[in-house]
């Protein structure tokens, strides 16, 4: 009876509901955000050049601050209001891209629930059946989306390393498309679509998973306390399965015209130059955030399911 009550659930009302959900997380947790991302590009710059008592140059390698020495200098050197740079465009993209990798999980996994189980009962519980709906819904919407994550990504990043800066969100997309072409836009489309097809897994399936698990054994009701658990284990899980594609994704999306040969030669040099360690850069502010932020999602997004299924007398 619940499976046809949420098939039943209106699919204009899933789109509108996951895009304001995730917008609502993207608000209260991105200055997180933007400390990951300035944690993730660090180590792209030349290092520091000290002059020493003989007048020769020493080079310094610039040592990684933590997540609140970067927020603390964040505010310092540029203002409160840099912590929310980028945010238009992250509205932006969390309606494009959650409404769909969210809003249409549901009605892609029963889809594929039919095609690889047949008629059988447990079809949906498969985990088969929720990962690939995972991966379709995460690489339909990255597509979409993303012109908005590489102009988030260039905003958030700042001026580190470069002088380019914008000053509005109009202005990053005519001046990236101006000088770099429409595929400019599109920069890091493949390491986005692998990094969303992992979060989207590990986000949306973990969640799914986990929530049915506690309300299969009684552990806790449908409420909030189940909703809570169930995302702050997904958000776990996201952040470990995520980072390291997440890192490559940033770097390469940041980076000016050439300096990458591709996402390959990024991930590469990255190897190279910092070791396996810089693929969890900005570890921490990624768990804090990527936790947060599905706590406020899934909280948001059940209340709003329970809100409209009144509406539509399911309940």
């Amino acid at each position: 009876m619940k499976q046809q009550a949420s098939d039943e659930f209106p699919l204009w009302m899933k789109l509108l509901s996951a895009g304001t959900a995730a917008c609502i997380a993207d608000l209260a947790t991105f200055p997180l955000d933007t400390a990951k991302v300035r944690m993730q590009i660090a180590g792209e710059s030349r290092p520091l050049l000290l002059a020493t008592a003989d007048g020769s140059m020493l080079a310094v390698r610039n040592t990684q601050p933590g997540l609140l020495r970067t927020v603390g200098n964040i505010i310092r050197v540029e203002g409160a209001r840099s912590l929310y740079g980028g945010l238009s465009a992250g509205l932006q993209r969390q309606m494009c891209f959650a409404s769909i990798r969210l809003g249409l999980y549901d009605g892609v996994k029963s889809r594929y629930a039919g095609i690889i189980d047949g008629n059988n009962r447990s079809g949906s519980k498969s985990i088969s059946v929720r990962i690939a709906a995972g991966i379709t819904t995460g690489a339909m919407a990255v597509l979409l989306a993303q012109p908005t994550d590489v102009v988030k990504v260039r905003l958030q990043a700042g001026s580190i390393g470069r002088s380019v800066r914008y000053s509005s969100t109009l202005q990053a997309y005519r001046n990236i498309a101006a000088e770099e072409g429409t595929r400019g836009l599109w920069k890091g489309t493949m390491p986005n679509i692998s990094r969303n097809a992992i979060v989207n897994v590990a986000e949306i399936v973990c969640y799914d998973i986990i929530k049915e698990f506690i309300l299969e054994r009684n552990y806790l009701r449908d409420g909030i306390p189940c909703h809570i658990t169930a995302a702050v284990a997904a958000g776990l899980c996201t952040t470990l399965a995520a980072s390291p594609v997440d890192v490559v994704k940033t770097r390469y999306m940041n980076s000016a015209p050439g300096e990458y040969k591709g996402v390959k030669d990024c991930a590469v040099r990255m190897m190279m130059k910092e070791g396996p360690s810089a693929f969890y850069k900005g570890f921490t502010p990624s768990f804090t955030r990527l936790v947060s932020w599905n706590i406020v999602l899934w909280i948001t997004y059940e209340q709003f399911k329970v809100y409209a299924k009144k509406m539509n007398g399911d309940q």
